[in-house]
């Protein structure tokens, strides 16, 4: 680091990470209180008596923490560690209590990665004859996990805007309400609201609360785990699943666009870049997919379009949600898949990828490369995307991002070859896991190597903070160095 660098660098602030961290213990135990009560409820005293102590131990290591005196600044590394961490010790704790229905630490814990991260991998073979405690869990951090990473970032900041707009990349701009604490209440309003509205509507259409409350839960926090071996197939109707579809493609639209639609009508969502972007995405995939499962199987033309639809939006939501055994599809449709589940849905939404808004400026920077060629070596340019100019800091970003998730699919992919998988099975399953769909060809499961449980446990967490988050925890001059006061 150049002398300039280093007299500008601080490390972070240990008693400002501390003090976070204490608040969001305070969270997560309040949080747990949730698959208590269903323990508790379905007669699961084991499960019980452990996330009790977990709920006691939150509260004994926050309180002394949230005591702390609170930092006027909050440094960007101190955000991004704090977030990181969040993310790495949520599903350690949590492990603990999902041991009672008989899971071996690793599953268990590769359960609570997938959860919290919104994934869905499993490693349960027969979701059906894991204990209601265990379904409930895994739903519900799939839920808190899909909204902490739009609100918890965010609030952390304590309105600081340009900390702020780093973790949320990258375009808030006006969209960013007066605080971030306001800002956050309006995305939580937001997401309890199609929470509820879904969680009716299928209770509804089931009768059956648990089951409707599991997938809506999975389903709009984008994260995809179901309590049936055959996922979505074990819903009866098409119109049951497609409710479930229905609230996951709602999840995957960044939220800030109903603040917007609440403050400035349908004309404001329908102009966002993302919001087209996404339904476009949709369309093509699904078509793609419908064309190519026709041409590669004699079967029922509605049925077929039916699971493409349903598939399409699944892949392109991060959701992970299947109507069929993905492992039986093509090749081809396998590639449209992967393409889809890199590519992901729009920046501030629960869903995984690299985010529409980032291929979408990869393409403007290409078409804006191209029109250089003809224009005069002094002519001035400006690149725009959806009414914002496009700054050199959110192409770099952008660009970085991209070639990050790239690499680590590559690395990853690489080691499962190395162990014998056929190579487009694998990048299936390792694309899955970084852009935290959840979708596999049937790889996953218990019978799967620790070592390579291990990657796609480190794929979803990187996939989940877009990879700069852990990749500074992991910086060292993040922890040693000069440190600022805390004022």
């Amino acid at each position: 680091m150049a002398t300039g660098e280093t007299s500008l660098a601080y490390a972070v602030r240990f008693p400002v990470v501390a003090k976070y961290l204490g608040q969001l213990a305070l969270v997560l135990a309040l949080l747990t209180l949730a698959p208590l009560t269903v323990s508790l409820l379905s007669g699961e005293l084991d499960a019980a008596r452990r996330y009790g102590l977990i709920v006691a131990a939150l509260v004994v290591m926050a309180l002394p923490a949230v005591r702390l005196r609170a930092a006027a600044h909050v440094q960007i590394n101190e955000a991004l560690v704090i977030v990181a961490l969040a993310f790495v010790l949520s599903p350690l704790l949590m492990s603990y209590p999902m041991m009672s229905a008989g899971l071996s630490f690793g599953d268990a814990l590769f359960e609570a990665i997938s959860g919290i991260t919104t994934t869905g991998l499993t490693v349960l073979d027969r979701p059906e004859d894991a204990p209601p405690s265990l379904l409930f869990a895994r739903a519900w951090m799939q839920w808190y996990g899909g909204l902490g990473i739009v609100v918890l970032s965010v609030a952390l900041l304590l309105g600081h805007h340009m900390a702020s707009r780093r973790l949320m990349e990258p375009v808030v701009g006006e969209a960013m309400v007066t605080t971030a604490r306001s800002y956050a209440r309006h995305i939580l309003f937001i997401y309890l609201i199609l929470t509820a509205a879904g969680f009716a509507l299928l209770w509804l259409l089931l009768g059956d609360a648990m089951i409707a409350g599991l997938h809506i839960l999975a389903g709009v926090s984008t994260g995809g785990f179901s309590p049936y071996s055959n996922n979505l197939a074990g819903l009866d109707t098409w119109t049951t699943r497609f409710c479930v579809m229905m609230f996951a493609l709602c999840g995957a639209v960044p939220l800030i666009a109903y603040y917007r639609l609440s403050q400035r009508g349908w004309r404001a969502i329908a102009a966002d870049v993302e919001v087209r972007a996404l339904l476009v995405a949709v369309g093509l995939i699904t078509l793609s997919l419908a064309v190519i499962m026709q041409l590669q199987a004699d079967a029922d033309r509605t049925e077929t379009l039916l699971h493409a639809i349903l598939l399409g939006i699944s892949a392109q939501t991060g959701t992970g949600f299947s109507s069929l055994a993905v492992g039986e599809l093509g090749d081809a449709s396998k590639l449209v898949l992967i393409f889809s589940m890199f590519v992901g849905g729009g920046v501030g939404s629960t869903t995984g990828g690299i985010k529409l808004l980032r291929l979408l400026i990869l393409l403007r920077l290409m078409q804006l490369t191209l029109r250089r060629t003809a224009l005069s070596e002094h002519a001035v340019m400006r690149t725009k995307l959806g009414g914002r100019t496009l700054e050199n800091e959110d192409l770099e970003r952008a660009l970085l991002l991209i070639l990050l998730f790239a690499g680590t699919i590559a690395v990853s992919w690489l080691i499962f070859v190395a162990y014998g998988y056929p190579p487009l099975d694998a990048l299936f399953e390792v694309v899955s896991a970084t852009a935290t769909v959840g979708l596999s060809t049937g790889i996953t499961g218990s019978d799967l190597h620790a070592v390579l449980k291990a990657v796609l446990c480190i794929d979803m967490l990187l996939g989940r903070l877009e990879i700069i988050a852990l990749l500074v925890v992991l910086y060292p001059h993040t922890w040693f160095g000069r440190r600022a006061e805390v004022k």
